[in-house]
């Protein structure tokens, strides 16, 4: 249960849409949740790759254990400020889960030939109920991309969805038996945050709401 999801997500963002290759660098936002933790393997299994993540101070020894070489508090530091200062021209590879004012702060980021990856809209969330406040503003704050822009700048932006490639059997297919080799051979090993029972969704739902898990939550 801990793996399809997280890491086929992590897999594609990496390998089909990044290109991921040796020597390169990449920002995982949320490198303490589920994907995070997937794209932190992922990147480890090809070499030399430095791997920039943003989480809570909390969660820094674990997130540098389980392979983050740069972990970044974005609660009291400027991240983009953080991540210059290690590599002035940036990073080739940005998986933002964020959206808003963050999708922007991430593309400017990049390399030339960088991509930049949304999945998600995490800044939308803030508590237990939904703020239309929230997601006026992080509408707002999304970079509209222009091609002729782009190529001036020799950038990519791309957005991912895996459920919305359910019916691409091959593909999926073809990712899992990946996953499924690199988990016998010891590669990646999904980590556990909390186990819950189903009448207990709302509780699990509130503690990934309120970023306080490590790894995957189960239901």
């Amino acid at each position: 249960a801990a793996i399809p999801v997280n890491y086929i997500t992590a897999h594609h963002m990496l390998f089909e849409f990044g290109n991921l290759r040796p020597n390169k660098s990449v920002l995982i936002h949320m490198a303490a949740g589920g994907v995070g933790v997937a794209a932190t393997q992922l990147c480890r299994t090809v070499d030399d790759v430095t791997i920039f993540g943003t989480a809570s101070a909390a969660k820094h020894d674990a997130i540098r254990k389980g392979g983050v070489d740069h972990p970044i508090d974005y609660r009291t530091k400027d991240y983009v400020e953080e991540i210059r200062k290690i590599s002035p021209k940036g990073v080739d590879i940005v998986l933002d889960p964020l959206s808003g004012a963050d999708a922007q702060k991430g593309y400017k980021l990049l390399k030339p030939l960088g991509k930049i990856i949304h999945f998600g809209a995490a800044n939308v969330v803030s508590g237990p109920e939904k703020s239309y406040w929230n997601m006026i503003k992080s509408y707002m704050g999304i970079r509209n991309y222009s091609p002729l822009f782009m190529i001036s700048e020799n950038k990519a932006a791309c957005g991912y969805h895996l459920g919305h490639l359910t019916d691409n059997d091959e593909l999926i297919q073809y990712t899992a038996k990946q996953l499924i080799t690199l988990y016998e051979e010891g590669k990646i090993k999904p980590v556990i945050d909390s186990v819950w029972k189903f009448d207990d969704i709302g509780q699990a739902m509130a503690r990934m709401h309120d970023r306080k898990n490590i790894g995957k939550v189960i239901i």
